[in-house]
């Protein structure tokens, strides 16, 4: 059957897809976004989200961050909304009012987990928890958009919660900005129930159609500008880092678009948020020296130096690995050496220099190269994680280097057509007959 949510004829493979939902239930849907902070994209997919809020029960909107989002951004947003929003419900009774999105848009963690992979509770996890624990027999779907921090500290502090959840994860970049917050889930909680998008989201924007007014440069002007408060502030409203962002990203979206069409508790069968495998072991690498060029770890895997300290190290030693753009605080273990955790998300060879008031470390320097999974990983699913799935390593469904993309962007024309028309409720009221 297919999905309620279509506005579009989707292939026959997706027409006899079962429905995850009946059409009097919601999936009740927590987004955790770090809107404001390392990109831009998420201002777009919140727009994409609050156009289809008649068909989701949305429970929470909490602002995860690595860098300087907060909550306010999410409220930038939903004054946009309720500009919408007389608009919007004459073509649905079930958009919520701004009011009641407001109620529901928490702050989460705004820095990155250290080295145990939890630090403390935040409002936006104590809500997390407080959702999960309702007396509802409907899962939870938690859609991470940033830093995966506010999730690791709720199952820390409730692990009751577990069953309950159902956790789509945009890895990658957000990936890269958590490593000690999913090392911790990794290990503590195998059993979550979890899909690590670490390139099939990229289907969103690249590859697919990219013709009539679908290109990642067109569609905004094509389709969004002049469709509401929503659609103007996707056109030519969203501002990051000085300069205005009209290009479609949306790399958060395909969190949305799984529920939208496909069947969302079949992760292996198709729809507008991919496809996906079981996962094999979750790589990690640990080496007790400064790596170089020649050694490896698989791309969006967590890398673990374990330094020791040397002579003349000061009584309180501290030290950061500088990687890029991001400068890695170490752990000083019990044993007299310093730790630090790196996720690459790109498949390439980084070079890093650590910087500390330990002598034998400062200024210390190496490389790591990381590589794509074989194609054949898929063949060997980790048993100790049964519920978790990541992108297909087949090249058949790969977009250039990004493995599983095609399984998105195979929707590309579909998915976006059907948002336009969400746009244009915007717009206008319902036509009076």
């Amino acid at each position: 059957m297919k999905s309620r949510f279509c506005n579009v004829c989707l292939l026959a493979i997706l027409l006899t897809a079962n429905l995850a939902f009946s059409a009097a239930e919601k999936p009740r849907v927590i987004v955790s976004t770090d809107i404001g902070g390392t990109d831009f994209d998420d201002f777009q997919s919140l727009v994409h989200l609050l156009v289809y809020a008649d068909v989701l029960d949305l429970e929470g909107l909490i602002s995860s961050p690595y860098g300087p989002g907060r909550k306010e951004h999410i409220l930038q947003v939903l004054a946009h909304y309720e500009r919408d929003y007389p608009n919007l419900r004459t073509y649905s009774d079930r958009y919520p009012t701004a009011e009641a999105l407001r109620a529901i848009a928490k702050q989460g963690e705004t820095e990155v987990a250290p080295y145990a992979g939890v630090r403390r509770s935040t409002e936006g996890s104590e809500w997390l928890v407080r959702c999960a624990r309702r007396a509802d027999p409907r899962p939870l779907y938690v859609l991470v958009w940033g830093g995966i921090e506010d999730l690791a500290q709720a199952l820390h502090d409730a692990p009751d919660i577990l069953p309950k959840l159902r956790v789509h994860f945009i890895g990658g970049p957000n990936k890269k900005w958590s490593p000690d917050a999913y090392h911790y889930l990794a290990i503590a909680h195998p059993r979550l129930w979890i899909i690590e998008s670490n390139s099939t989201y990229r289907g969103w924007f690249t590859g697919g159609t990219q013709s009539r007014g679908l290109a990642v440069d067109t569609f905004a002007a094509t389709f969004a500008a002049g469709r509401g408060a929503l659609g103007e502030f996707f056109a030519g409203g969203i501002r990051f880092e000085g300069a205005t962002r009209t290009a479609v990203k949306m790399g958060d979206s395909p969190t949305v678009g799984w529920l939208l069409c496909g069947e969302p508790t079949l992760p292996f069968q198709p729809g507008w948020g991919g496809r996906y495998v079981r996962a094999w072991a979750r790589p990690y690498a640990r080496f007790d020296r400064l790596t170089t060029a020649t050694d490896r770890i698989e791309f969006c895997g967590i890398l673990e130096l374990v330094l020791p300290l040397g002579a003349g190290a000061p009584a309180a030693p501290e030290a950061r690995l500088v990687v890029e753009n991001q400068s890695l605080i170490g752990h000083f273990d019990s044993r007299g050496a310093m730790r630090f955790r790196f996720c690459p998300k790109d498949a390439k060879t980084y070079r890093y220099t650590i910087r500390s008031n330990a002598p034998a470390l400062d200024g210390r320097t190496g490389e790591i190269t990381s590589t794509l999974p074989p194609p054949d990983a898929a063949l060997t699913p980790d048993p100790t994680r049964p519920n978790w799935w990541t992108d297909d390593p087949s090249p058949a469904v790969a977009e250039g280097v990004h493995q599983g993309a095609r399984t998105i962007s195979q929707w590309r024309e579909q998915f976006l057509r059907d948002f336009a028309q969400r746009l244009e409720r915007c717009r206008s009221p319902v036509p009076i007959r």
